[in-house]
């Protein structure tokens, strides 16, 4: 055992490979389960006892001198090839084509400036809500078709959380911990159970604004509008209100604005009649104020709310809602110009 310890030895010493795959090899040959080494080893047990202490020892030393000089060649072929690399490191970078922000993204970085220089700062709050800062808090009473099953998706172990289903419930938890004078806006996404279609998606994103001090009025909340829709849409854009009913704003609007497209003409896009609807808006119901602690006799607001979406889709004639969530990047592509 011994002597063909020695031999072993020997032959490793002189070990030599010109490439990997003569390597591999002389690898297989003493290191692999088939190889001399692992014989030897599986020879050890018919060694003398008085010889095994010796012999075992003269194995490890042969297996890690075996070891050794493998990866002193694998090390070898390493640097040759590093040498051989014929990348020209003195030359310049190749461009790297830099991605884009998503169209959604860009249209409420917009709204978010425009409504900055308004004065209004950022509030955000929990996706996952519970039903008072969703709907109690907010004037909805038990029996509104928005907390049925239908519309809004519970957690089936608790019915008291749920995913909300408008940003509104930012403006109540706002409004609980603050006094007036309150100026925020609060972005984000929200959901709500409906079939997905090229007009709807369980998803979406919102944009919701609320403003509560002494002495605010219907004519400020109109301003404000006006202002949006000139900055968002053009200088020429005019806007129009209509009664609507919401139960946290009393009284409640639906805004429009002169199509866009046809600059109040009539085309398909606006189905002929000049307006696109755009947003919701309204006086803060008084009852919404004093839910949240805040005293409507001292105090009024106004709040308003819009589909990140909607405005995408009229801002850049997006056909289809899906397309907004696919990360095809055709699509995403074509906004590369529009930041």
């Amino acid at each position: 055992m011994i002597a063909k310890i020695k031999q072993l030895l020997e032959e490793i010493d002189t070990l030599k490979a010109s490439n990997t795959e003569e390597l591999e090899a002389l690898r297989i040959k003493y290191l692999s389960k088939k190889g001399a080494i692992n014989d030897l080893m599986a020879d050890f047990r018919n060694v003398a006892a008085d010889q095994k202490k010796e012999v075992g020892m003269r194995l490890n030393d042969l297996k890690n001198k075996a070891q050794d000089k493998i990866n002193a060649l694998k090390e070898q072929f390493a640097d040759q090839d590093n040498t051989a690399c014929d990348l020209d490191l003195t030359r310049s970078a190749y461009p790297v084509k830099l991605g884009t922000r998503h169209p959604l993204t860009i249209v409420k970085n917009e709204i978010i400036d425009i409504f900055a220089r308004l004065g209004f700062s950022i509030a955000e709050g929990p996706e996952i809500e519970d039903d008072w800062h969703v709907f109690s808090a907010l004037n909805f009473p038990p029996e509104h078709p928005a907390r049925d099953m239908q519309d809004t998706f519970f957690i089936e172990a608790n019915p008291d959380v749920v995913l909300r289903t408008h940003t509104s419930s930012v403006q109540s938890r706002v409004m609980e911990v603050t006094q007036p004078p309150i100026r925020i806006i609060c972005p984000g996404r929200v959901y709500r159970n409906e079939a997905i279609s090229y007009r709807a998606h369980c998803f979406f994103h919102q944009v919701e604004a609320l403003y509560i001090d002494k002495d605010v009025s219907f004519t400020d909340l109109k301003q404000v509008l006006l202002l949006f829709a000139k900055e968002m849409f053009g200088a020429e854009t005019k806007i129009r209100l209509r009664p609507s009913y919401f139960p946290f704003t009393e009284p409640s609007a639906e805004m429009d604005i002169s199509c866009n497209i046809c600059g109040g003409k009539g085309c398909p896009f606006c189905k002929h009649t000049g307006w696109v609807e755009i947003l919701g808006c309204g006086m803060v119901d008084p009852n919404v104020l004093e839910l949240n602690g805040i005293d409507s006799k001292v105090y009024s607001g106004y709040a308003l709310g819009m589909g990140i979406e909607r405005i995408t889709n009229l801002k850049y004639q997006v056909k289809d809602l899906r397309m907004f969530s696919e990360n095809d990047m055709r699509f995403l592509k074509e906004f590369e110009a529009a930041y």
